[in-house]
């Protein structure tokens, strides 16, 4: 029986495992032994997929453009979203509860909706073709994700602490930022997660609103195809290193994580 406990856990991490192994193994491949030969490991080990993206910049660059507006639009998002979920946790006025609905509503909406006009603005204001204009756009999504999360922790902080800390003589961003913030520290680090990661993997917009100087990782990979056929070792090779800074994120919040699905609205 107790064997019979691990054997199912076990068979479900090994299914999770699977297309990460796979992706990791043709990535050591070359194309013509990925469409040749059928194996669990590389025939022809080979590092030329990996040593091609470090040293070309249409490779390389494409990750520092994706890092960059990732970054921005998690700062953007997470600073916006903070006195705004804080206004829905503490105050009633009129509306509330329909503003609120109304900003779930962008993220419900698909990106495709709004590529086309965000395309036509970015490009009459000159801000295509840049690092801010993805991450601003991100931020119609963002911003109403990370308000609902946030305002699930703040509703949760006794208003008892509020009224303390201006019994004290805190002013209100003082009390904010110095003792609020702290406290509701693993609902931040949860809404960081989540925007990090959709601004991540979102490639629509990304693809749309940028050609060059700040295009994406994720546009680069859909531009591997030659008369030959697609890179697919190269597109592996890729695909494997798109995966570290997700999980370098989810290793520096994991705690919060962790509290957030106990605690907080995820």
């Amino acid at each position: 029986m107790k064997a019979y406990k691990w054997a199912v856990p076990a068979l479900y991490i090994v299914f999770l495992m699977l297309p990460i192994y796979w992706l990791l193994n043709m990535s050591f491949k070359t194309t013509n032994e990925i469409l040749g030969t059928f194996s669990l490991w590389p025939q022809e080990f080979t590092l030329s997929n990996y040593a091609k993206i470090f040293t070309d910049p249409t490779w390389y660059n494409g990750y520092l453009n994706s890092i960059t507006y990732v970054v921005i639009n998690t700062v953007i998002s997470v600073s916006v979203a903070l006195p705004a979920a804080y206004a829905f946790s503490r105050y009633r006025f009129l509306g509330d509860k329909h503003l609120f609905f109304w900003l779930l509503t962008n993220r419900m909406a698909p990106p495709a909706v709004f590529a086309l006009p965000f395309f036509q603005l970015y490009s009459a204001i000159g801000l295509f073709d840049t690092h801010l204009a993805v991450a601003l756009a991100h931020c119609l999504f963002n911003i109403p994700l990370a308000v609902w999360i946030l305002e699930g922790f703040m509703s949760g902080v006794p208003k008892e602490l509020d009224e303390t800390a201006y019994l004290d003589g805190y002013s209100f961003w003082r009390f904010f930022l110095r003792i609020f913030v702290p406290t509701i520290a693993a609902g931040i680090g949860v809404a960081a997660f989540f925007c990090f990661m959709y601004s991540w993997v979102e490639l629509l917009l990304a693809k749309t609103l940028t050609s060059v100087a700040a295009k994406p990782i994720a546009a680069t990979m859909t531009r591997t195809a030659s008369t030959a056929g697609y890179e697919l070792g190269l597109l592996a090779a890729a695909g494997a290193l798109t995966i570290i800074p997700g999980a370098f994120v989810i290793y520096f919040v994991r705690h919060y994580i962790a509290k957030g699905f106990a605690l907080g609205r995820v």
